[in-house]
């Protein structure tokens, strides 16, 4: 009996040692010291709590993504001088045996290749802004059109709906892909003015009750002119909002998870411009804050204490690998360091 007790007792000794071995094992390992204990900084990291990911002032982001596309540009600019005949050549072979009647010669194509450069990607800018807003609940869903101070870089073809006919003929002078009142109504529910052929759309006022009979052809693609995106204009105003809208007015809207995003221009802009058009884009974002916002309590009509308006911003451009975290602080019209670098 007494050595039956004894083995039962290194049993249950030892695998309470094993446990207490394991236990410690799955606890978070970090070395104490005098440093670490007066520092506001963790001095351990598990997957409760990972490392913190590091931001980036909106300055240093947007030279570093200009920095990045150059070097892109090189190297690009240098696979293609050093394949360049090559391809020319592959060119050539494939004409000849498969070309049509109409194709380019063979000396026109090396030609060509000779005398025009290399002509580069120009690479899109996009700021991706995640604010604390609840689309689904009343007055938290930010929508609506902003003119930057030097565009996005893009151009875009407008139709124009007005029953002036003078008008819509001053209008096709200026640039417009389209413009009419009811004629142009017809002609695209009819198809001879294909709904591809533009990508922006202004109205008069005493057309919109007109436009309901296109209205499912607009409305899917975003086409449909609407007071929360300007694009519903006074007569007299209607061709400087057309030039507006040609030079590239961007439209912006907070997607299911309250993010904003829009090109706030292209890499060839440089870095002034695009701290330009930042800043005007965060001072509508600021103005348009709504009172309530947040994922507060069922009722709440007031914002509670402390709570974000901003939470993430990320930089990123049309081919880079990934994007930049911005430091908060450098975007909030509010904060001192707004679109200055915290020293």
């Amino acid at each position: 009996m007494a050595s039956n007790y004894l083995l039962c007792r290194l049993i249950t000794t030892t695998a309470a040692s094993c446990t207490s071995t394991a236990n410690t094992a799955r606890r978070p390992v970090y070395l104490a010291s005098a440093t670490a204990a007066t520092s506001s900084v963790r001095g351990y990291v598990t997957r409760a709590h990972p490392s913190p990911t590091p931001t980036s002032p909106i300055h240093n982001a947007i030279q570093t993504l200009l920095d990045e596309m150059e070097l892109r540009r090189q190297h690009r600019l240098e696979r293609w001088e050093k394949y360049k005949d090559k391809r020319v050549e592959q060119r050539v072979e494939y004409l000849s045996k498969h070309g049509k009647p109409g194709s380019p010669s063979a000396e026109t194509i090396r030609s060509d290749a000779a005398s025009q450069p290399y002509r580069p990607m120009d690479e899109t800018v996009e700021l991706a802004l995640q604010l604390n807003l609840d689309p689904r609940k009343p007055g938290q869903s930010l929508r609506g059109s902003l003119s930057l101070p030097h565009g996005n870089g893009k151009n875009f073809a407008v139709a124009v709906f007005t029953e002036d006919a003078r008008l819509a003929e001053l209008a096709l002078q200026r640039g417009a892909v389209a413009a009419g009142g009811m004629s142009l109504i017809e002609s695209i529910q009819g198809g001879k003015t294909p709904i591809s052929s533009f990508q922006r759309t202004l109205a008069s006022p005493e057309m919109v009750s007109q436009l309901s009979s296109i209205a499912r052809l607009l409305g899917p693609r975003g086409l449909m002119p609407s007071p929360k995106l300007n694009t519903i204009i006074p007569t007299d105003q209607l061709l400087d909002a057309l030039a507006k809208q040609m030079s590239g007015t961007s439209n912006y809207r907070t997607d299911k998870d309250g993010i904003i995003r829009l090109g706030i221009g292209k890499g060839s802009f440089g870095a002034d411009k695009l701290l330009d058009n930042v800043r005007e884009l965060m001072n509508e974002v600021h103005s348009l804050k709504p009172e309530t916002f947040g994922k507060g309590k069922k009722g709440q009509k007031k914002v509670a204490k402390g709570t974000k308006y901003y939470l993430k911003a990320h930089l990123s451009a049309t081919q880079s690998a990934g994007s930049f975290l911005v430091d908060l602080r450098t975007l909030d019209p509010t904060s001192p360091f707004f679109m200055i670098e915290p020293q």
